[in-house]
């Protein structure tokens, strides 16, 4: 599995406070079948100011220890970007990296109030040749009251992210409803852990991909979890809906979106 959404740098948000914690926490993703993992510190201005600067050295010298313990994790860079007007010049001069060098990002909506115009900073965005990975909307706390602009969002070209955790009931029981009715719309793209700890919000993917295969099916948990994930590392197009997400789409709340046939598996990384 790929997670593309977890906070192991040491030290630069509220995610792992030393390195001995990120080291452990790459041990159990590793025990729990994740093989690569985007490092995604908190970039938010006037609380975690975090940039490529700080960033991307991190990545390097934590899989450097990695390497160095025979800990078989591929760590990828990124971050956790929150939502601000400038967004657009920041990700084009670099100065705050997208996942793996390509032209997705995680963005980050505010948790409790549904930001003005954030459909419009998602057109400027796509308009700018950049793809917002919305993060987990499930656990949004606006989203039941606004659930068309995520299923609009979704529809404009935005995946969206669900945190594992969420569909296990791990962040109560609105985020898990939420996370069974976007699956349900197949308006979902990827999961993510979205870990910060090895303890309170450890990493894993495995018992959220399961209960995606048992009730959704395994194509869509082999996607959501893998082959997804795959295609934003290698900076590809998603790939299309499924057969049995299309059938799940037919009369929710969003436009219809065309498939274009099964899924074929990702090749390999850029």
């Amino acid at each position: 599995m790929i997670d593309l959404h977890s906070h192991i740098l040491p030290e630069l948000d509220d995610g792992a406070p030393d390195i001995e914690v990120s080291i452990e926490m790459a041990r159990i993703a590793v025990a729990d079948g994740v093989t690569h993992m985007a490092c995604t510190p908190h970039v938010m201005p006037g609380k975690y100011p975090n940039t490529s600067a700080t960033i991307l050295p991190a990545v390097s010298s934590l899989q450097a220890m990695l390497d160095a313990r025979g800990i078989g994790l591929k760590l990828l860079s990124g971050a956790d970007v929150h939502v601000a007007w400038d967004l657009p010049d920041r990700l084009r001069d670099r100065t705050i990296p997208t996942l793996n060098g390509t032209r997705y990002f995680l963005l980050e909506p505010p948790h409790e109030i549904l930001p003005p115009n954030l459909e419009r900073l998602a057109s400027r965005l796509i308009d700018a040749g950049f793809v917002p990975i919305i993060t987990h909307p499930e656990r949004l706390g606006w989203t039941r009251g606004h659930y068309q602009v995520i299923a609009d969002l979704s529809a404009m070209g935005c995946p969206l992210q669900l945190t594992a955790e969420s569909l296990l009931g791990g962040f109560g029981s609105s985020p898990k409803e939420l996370a069974i009715r976007m699956l349900d719309d197949g308006i979902v793209s990827l999961f993510a852990s979205d870990a910060h700890s090895a303890t309170w919000r450890k990493p894993g993917l495995s018992v959220a991909r399961r209960l995606v295969a048992e009730r959704w099916g395994e194509d869509l948990a082999g996607e959501l979890f893998l082959n997804r994930p795959a295609a934003i590392v290698a900076n590809d197009p998603l790939p299309a809906l499924s057969r049995r997400e299309e059938e799940q789409a037919e009369g929710s709340r969003r436009p219809k979106r065309r498939g274009e046939g099964l899924l074929q598996k990702m090749l390999g990384f850029r």
